[in-house]
Protein backbone atom coordinates (compact mmCIF):
# COMPACT_ATOMS: atom_id res chain seq x y z
CA UNK A 1 0.00 0.00 0.00
CA UNK A 2 1.48 3.12 -0.74
CA UNK A 3 -0.08 5.81 1.12
CA UNK A 4 1.01 6.18 4.30
CA UNK A 5 -1.08 9.16 5.49
CA UNK A 6 -3.24 9.38 8.90
CA UNK A 7 -6.26 9.72 6.92
CA UNK A 8 -7.11 8.05 4.31
CA UNK A 9 -10.16 11.22 3.04
CA UNK A 10 -10.08 14.30 4.62
CA UNK A 11 -12.75 16.75 3.49
CA UNK A 12 -13.31 20.69 4.77
CA UNK A 13 -16.15 22.29 3.26
CA UNK A 14 -16.76 20.90 -0.26
CA UNK A 15 -19.37 21.90 -2.43
CA UNK A 16 -19.74 19.16 -5.52
CA UNK A 17 -22.47 17.75 -7.93
CA UNK A 18 -22.72 16.92 -12.30
CA UNK A 19 -23.34 19.87 -13.63
CA UNK A 20 -26.93 19.61 -14.19
CA UNK A 21 -27.58 17.59 -11.05
CA UNK A 22 -28.32 18.28 -7.74
CA UNK A 23 -25.49 19.97 -5.60
CA UNK A 24 -24.00 19.21 -2.18
CA UNK A 25 -22.65 20.34 0.90
CA UNK A 26 -20.64 18.19 2.78
CA UNK A 27 -18.74 20.19 5.70
CA UNK A 28 -16.03 18.01 7.10
CA UNK A 29 -15.53 14.20 6.97
CA UNK A 30 -12.18 12.42 8.04
CA UNK A 31 -11.45 8.90 7.69
CA UNK A 32 -8.69 7.18 8.87
CA UNK A 33 -6.24 4.55 7.31
CA UNK A 34 -7.51 1.51 7.74
CA UNK A 35 -11.31 1.70 7.95
CA UNK A 36 -13.93 0.10 6.32
CA UNK A 37 -17.10 2.80 5.92
CA UNK A 38 -20.97 1.48 5.50
CA UNK A 39 -22.73 4.15 3.35
CA UNK A 40 -26.78 4.62 3.59
CA UNK A 41 -28.94 6.42 1.45
CA UNK A 42 -31.61 5.15 -0.90
CA UNK A 43 -31.14 5.32 -4.38
CA UNK A 44 -30.82 8.74 -6.44
CA UNK A 45 -29.79 10.14 -2.79
CA UNK A 46 -25.78 10.94 -4.20
CA UNK A 47 -23.82 8.23 -3.38
CA UNK A 48 -22.82 7.96 -6.57
CA UNK A 49 -21.78 11.28 -7.15
CA UNK A 50 -19.94 11.49 -3.63
CA UNK A 51 -17.67 8.44 -4.67
CA UNK A 52 -17.19 9.81 -7.78
CA UNK A 53 -16.21 12.95 -5.97
CA UNK A 54 -13.64 10.88 -3.81
CA UNK A 55 -12.04 9.12 -7.06
CA UNK A 56 -11.38 12.25 -8.61
CA UNK A 57 -13.62 11.70 -11.40
CA UNK A 58 -16.36 14.73 -10.65
CA UNK A 59 -14.69 18.20 -9.21
CA UNK A 60 -15.54 19.80 -6.16
CA UNK A 61 -16.50 23.85 -7.00
CA UNK A 62 -15.33 24.43 -3.45
CA UNK A 63 -13.53 23.40 -0.48
CA UNK A 64 -10.75 21.13 0.31
CA UNK A 65 -10.74 17.43 -0.34
CA UNK A 66 -7.63 15.42 -0.06
CA UNK A 67 -7.46 11.56 -0.77
CA UNK A 68 -4.20 9.59 -0.07
CA UNK A 69 -2.65 12.76 0.21
CA UNK A 70 -3.61 14.05 -3.58
CA UNK A 71 -5.25 17.58 -2.96
CA UNK A 72 -8.21 16.72 -5.80
CA UNK A 73 -9.62 20.40 -5.17
CA UNK A 74 -6.64 21.40 -6.93
CA UNK A 75 -6.69 19.53 -9.79
CA UNK A 76 -9.06 18.55 -12.98
CA UNK A 77 -10.47 15.26 -13.57
CA UNK A 78 -8.40 14.79 -16.47
CA UNK A 79 -5.44 15.36 -14.21
CA UNK A 80 -6.37 12.50 -11.81
CA UNK A 81 -6.49 9.58 -13.89
CA UNK A 82 -2.56 8.29 -13.06
CA UNK A 83 -3.04 8.77 -9.54
CA UNK A 84 -6.78 7.32 -9.79
CA UNK A 85 -5.63 4.01 -11.87
CA UNK A 86 -2.15 3.40 -9.66
CA UNK A 87 -3.92 3.91 -5.70
CA UNK A 88 -7.94 3.41 -5.59
CA UNK A 89 -9.66 -0.01 -6.51
CA UNK A 90 -13.09 1.10 -7.55
CA UNK A 91 -15.98 -1.38 -7.65
CA UNK A 92 -18.96 -0.75 -9.48
CA UNK A 93 -22.44 -1.28 -9.35
CA UNK A 94 -22.65 -2.60 -13.59
CA UNK A 95 -19.35 -4.47 -12.48
CA UNK A 96 -18.09 -2.48 -16.04
CA UNK A 97 -16.22 -5.71 -16.94
CA UNK A 98 -15.84 -5.83 -20.92
CA UNK A 99 -17.42 -8.81 -22.21
CA UNK A 100 -14.80 -9.54 -25.10
CA UNK A 101 -11.90 -9.62 -22.98
CA UNK A 102 -11.25 -13.02 -20.86
CA UNK A 103 -11.17 -12.83 -16.93
CA UNK A 104 -7.17 -12.27 -16.68
CA UNK A 105 -7.62 -9.54 -19.10
CA UNK A 106 -9.82 -7.66 -17.62
CA UNK A 107 -8.25 -7.39 -14.35
CA UNK A 108 -4.80 -7.19 -16.12
CA UNK A 109 -6.70 -4.25 -17.89
CA UNK A 110 -6.08 -2.31 -14.54
CA UNK A 111 -2.96 -2.72 -14.43
CA UNK A 112 -2.36 -1.13 -17.76
CA UNK A 113 -3.97 1.89 -16.92
CA UNK A 114 -1.83 1.94 -13.70
CA UNK A 115 1.40 1.76 -16.25
CA UNK A 116 1.93 -1.25 -13.64
CA UNK A 117 4.35 -3.11 -15.41
CA UNK A 118 5.93 -5.99 -13.13
CA UNK A 119 6.24 -9.15 -14.94
CA UNK A 120 4.54 -10.95 -12.06
CA UNK A 121 0.88 -9.77 -13.04
CA UNK A 122 -0.45 -12.52 -14.64
CA UNK A 123 0.52 -14.74 -11.68
CA UNK A 124 -0.67 -12.55 -9.08
CA UNK A 125 -3.89 -12.46 -10.91
CA UNK A 126 -4.38 -16.16 -10.74
CA UNK A 127 -3.65 -15.95 -7.14
CA UNK A 128 -6.20 -13.58 -6.53
CA UNK A 129 -8.94 -15.25 -8.43
CA UNK A 130 -7.92 -18.47 -6.38
CA UNK A 131 -8.22 -16.48 -3.17
CA UNK A 132 -11.58 -15.73 -4.33
CA UNK A 133 -12.39 -19.41 -5.25
CA UNK A 134 -12.35 -18.88 -8.91
CA UNK A 135 -10.66 -21.78 -10.46
CA UNK A 136 -7.75 -21.69 -12.90
CA UNK A 137 -9.63 -23.08 -15.79
CA UNK A 138 -11.72 -19.89 -15.98
CA UNK A 139 -9.02 -17.19 -16.18
CA UNK A 140 -9.01 -17.98 -20.02
CA UNK A 141 -12.95 -17.46 -20.58
CA UNK A 142 -14.69 -14.36 -21.62
CA UNK A 143 -16.38 -12.27 -19.47
CA UNK A 144 -19.82 -12.78 -20.99
CA UNK A 145 -19.20 -16.76 -20.08
CA UNK A 146 -19.26 -15.89 -16.51
CA UNK A 147 -22.01 -15.93 -13.88
CA UNK A 148 -22.97 -13.16 -11.86
CA UNK A 149 -21.63 -14.17 -9.03
CA UNK A 150 -17.96 -14.70 -11.03
CA UNK A 151 -18.38 -11.34 -12.86
CA UNK A 152 -18.33 -10.38 -8.84
CA UNK A 153 -14.96 -11.70 -7.64
CA UNK A 154 -13.22 -10.92 -11.33
CA UNK A 155 -14.25 -6.91 -10.39
CA UNK A 156 -13.07 -7.72 -6.63
CA UNK A 157 -9.68 -9.24 -8.17
CA UNK A 158 -9.53 -6.18 -10.80
CA UNK A 159 -10.38 -3.72 -8.22
CA UNK A 160 -7.32 -5.34 -6.11
CA UNK A 161 -4.56 -5.84 -8.51
CA UNK A 162 -2.88 -2.71 -8.21
CA UNK A 163 -2.80 -3.41 -4.18
CA UNK A 164 -5.00 0.16 -3.68
CA UNK A 165 -4.73 2.03 -0.59
CA UNK A 166 -8.24 2.89 -0.99
CA UNK A 167 -11.49 0.97 -2.07
CA UNK A 168 -14.64 2.26 -3.57
CA UNK A 169 -17.69 0.18 -3.62
CA UNK A 170 -20.34 1.80 -5.54
CA UNK A 171 -23.63 -0.75 -4.63
CA UNK A 172 -22.02 -3.94 -5.59
CA UNK A 173 -24.34 -6.06 -4.44
CA UNK A 174 -27.77 -4.42 -5.47
CA UNK A 175 -27.98 -7.31 -8.40
CA UNK A 176 -27.67 -10.86 -5.94
CA UNK A 177 -29.81 -12.86 -4.02
CA UNK A 178 -29.23 -12.23 -0.06
CA UNK A 179 -26.91 -15.68 -0.09
CA UNK A 180 -24.63 -14.44 -2.78
CA UNK A 181 -24.55 -10.92 -1.01
CA UNK A 182 -23.81 -11.70 2.35
CA UNK A 183 -21.04 -14.29 0.76
CA UNK A 184 -19.63 -11.06 -1.61
CA UNK A 185 -19.24 -9.03 2.04
CA UNK A 186 -17.29 -11.37 3.32
CA UNK A 187 -14.76 -12.18 0.26
CA UNK A 188 -14.67 -8.51 0.23
CA UNK A 189 -13.67 -8.10 3.97
CA UNK A 190 -10.72 -11.16 3.71
CA UNK A 191 -9.09 -9.29 0.88
CA UNK A 192 -9.19 -5.67 2.76
CA UNK A 193 -8.46 -6.91 6.21
CA UNK A 194 -5.54 -8.95 4.50
CA UNK A 195 -4.21 -6.09 2.77
CA UNK A 196 -5.40 -3.35 5.47
CA UNK A 197 -6.84 -0.98 2.90
CA UNK A 198 -9.57 1.76 3.23
CA UNK A 199 -13.32 0.18 1.88
CA UNK A 200 -16.04 2.79 1.48
CA UNK A 201 -18.87 0.91 0.69
CA UNK A 202 -21.73 2.43 -0.78
CA UNK A 203 -25.50 1.12 -0.58
CA UNK A 204 -28.95 1.43 0.36
CA UNK A 205 -29.56 -2.27 1.83
CA UNK A 206 -28.54 -1.94 5.55
CA UNK A 207 -28.52 -5.31 6.37
CA UNK A 208 -24.78 -5.99 4.73
CA UNK A 209 -23.36 -3.39 7.61
CA UNK A 210 -22.27 -5.14 10.70
CA UNK A 211 -19.21 -6.03 9.57
CA UNK A 212 -18.02 -2.34 9.01
CA UNK A 213 -15.86 0.31 11.39
CA UNK A 214 -18.37 2.44 10.84
CA UNK A 215 -22.33 2.57 9.58
CA UNK A 216 -23.12 6.28 8.28
CA UNK A 217 -26.75 7.68 6.46
CA UNK A 218 -25.06 9.85 3.55
CA UNK A 219 -27.99 12.89 4.90
CA UNK A 220 -25.66 13.07 8.06
CA UNK A 221 -22.67 13.70 6.09
CA UNK A 222 -23.93 15.96 2.49
CA UNK A 223 -26.93 18.43 2.58
CA UNK A 224 -28.49 19.59 -0.47
CA UNK A 225 -27.37 23.22 -1.83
Amino acid sequence: MSATAEFSININQIEYGHPRGPQWRLPRWQVAAGQTIFMQAPSGAGKSTLLHVLAGLLPVHHGELTVLNEPLHLRRPAQTAPWRAQQLGIIFQSLNLIDYLSCLDNILLAAHFAQNHDSGLARKAQELLAQLNLPPQLLQKKASELSLGQRQRVAIARALINDPALILADEPTSALDSDNRQDFINLLFTMVRQRNCTLIFASHDHSLSQKFNQRLALKELAQPL
